[in-house]
């Protein structure tokens, strides 16, 4: 398959629109976009086209509450600007090698392109909270304007190969130039669809970088050896159509920013081969935490009956949803924002559930919001807890799923209103 077909097959069913282009400095073109800062509402999916985006390198993750810090690229030195905290909404989503991940699977370094808003509640953020504007401040002349975005908290996190397949574009390899196993390649990223003219990028190479071709994994030794790389001096490679894998380090000769090739995928075996293993790591995740989703509706009945309406986010493999059948049983639990379970001592989430039989599953009529599987599912239960109301964050899984406790570090100890318990609070972040 060649690489322009397999981009716009993954573009197509990721359902997103992005408006954005990739060679852009970060915020210039959502300036002109999103006049107005825009801050979520309980209950309802935000508009994509009202998001800030940017992108930067991963430099923390709080994996357990769904956080953690970016260093933002701007106009200024890349190393001086310090990281800028960031959240992921309840039903946000995050993509990896052209998969559905999370932040745990994601190694530190990774260069990651966001789409976020304003925090919904600045009292329950469990980042920071900055002005509203502080995107369009200048940092100082170090780090420039747009570093420290207000808009924290994440609807989309994506790396590289997950972007590019997102947006239709394509990594063409001009010139490889390389002395003693390290070194640049002249690259352009190219749009399959606007026929822009693509902009030349330098990029770093060095042995640590891993290539992709088919099911093998090889080294720089390797590549130089098949002459796909120079072993020293330069090399015209013809604009070879690839999908890179970007990270940052600090580079020799006083050079402020350059991205890092982590990985080169040469051919879509090895980018397909690479996303069927993400989502296999990920649904063996989601089937030991459940598929979140929020409440839509609760019909009361007597003594604690309810029958109850959740609606599952989305962004995950369609198997998972797959396991939602009538008359099937579920169980349901309460959650916090960060996806946290509300629990109580030693007793799992199956314990503490919500459970009954699913009386419905139907899809939304209309187009379905970004970051919403469509998905509704109805059923009954004996038992109403406070943390299912209407707007309320929840987890919920159909009874064929593995029953397992998590590690304390994933739940909250009850209905707690101690933001220490429940976050800890965004006082663990440094202030530089």
């Amino acid at each position: 398959m060649a690489y322009r077909s397999l981009f716009l097959v993954l573009s197509s069913s990721l359902m997103v629109a992005c408006a954005f282009a990739a060679n852009e400095a970060p915020g210039t073109k959502n300036q002109e976009q999103v006049a107005e800062p825009f801050r979520p509402e309980a209950g309802k999916f935000p508009p994509f086209e009202k998001a800030h985006t940017y992108q930067g390198e991963l430099t923390f993750v709080d994996h357990a509450n769904r956080r953690g810090s970016l260093r933002v690229q701007g106009p200024g030195i890349f190393r001086s600007t310090e990281p800028n905290p960031f959240a992921i909404l309840p039903y946000g989503m995050v993509r990896y090698q052209g998969a559905p991940g999370d932040l745990r699977d994601i190694p530190l370094g990774t260069i990651l392109h966001v789409t976020a808003f304003l925090p919904p509640d600045p009292k329950l953020s469990s980042v920071p909270v900055l002005p509203v504007d502080n995107r369009n401040r200048d940092a100082n002349h170090r780090r420039g304007v747009g570093v420290f975005p207000a808009e924290n908290h994440a609807l989309l996190v994506e790396d590289e190969p997950s972007y590019c397949q997102r947006m239709g574009l394509t990594w063409k390899l001009k010139e490889a130039e390389s002395q003693d196993l390290q070194g640049t390649m002249t690259a352009t990223l190219a749009s399959n669809k606007t026929g822009e003219k693509p902009v030349e990028q330098k990029l770093n190479f060095d042995q640590a970088t891993r290539f992709w071709r088919g099911r093998d994994c090889l080294t720089l030794t390797e590549v130089v050896a098949e002459g796909i790389l120079p072993a020293s001096g330069k090399k015209a490679m013809e604009g070879r159509s690839v999908l890179l894998g970007l990270t940052w380090k600090p580079t020799p000769g006083g050079v402020f920013l350059r991205y890092h090739v982590s990985d080169v995928w040469l051919d879509a075996s090895a980018s397909e081969r690479a996303a069927k293993a993400q989502t296999e790591t990920h649904k063996t995740f989601v089937r030991s935490r459940w598929v979140p989703g929020w409440v839509d509706r609760v019909e009361y009945g007597k003594f604690g009956r309810a029958t109850v309406t959740v609606t599952l986010f989305g962004g995950m493999d369609p198997a998972l949803y797959a396991d939602f059948q009538k008359s099937g049983q579920a169980y349901l639990n309460g959650a916090e924002n960060t996806l946290k379970y509300n629990e109580s001592g030693s007793a799992g989430p199956t314990q503490m559930a919500a459970r009954g039989p699913i009386v419905e599953v139907r899809r939304q009529p209309g187009d379905i919001p970004t970051c919403s599987s469509g998905l509704q599912v109805r059923f009954e239960t004996d038992l109403i807890t406070e943390g299912i109301r209407p707007t309320k964050i929840v987890r919920m899984r159909p009874a064929s799923w593995p029953d397992v406790h998590l590690p304390r570090e994933e739940y909250i100890n009850g209905n707690s209103g101690n933001l220490e318990e429940r976050f800890p609070t965004p006082a663990i972040f440094p202030k530089y």
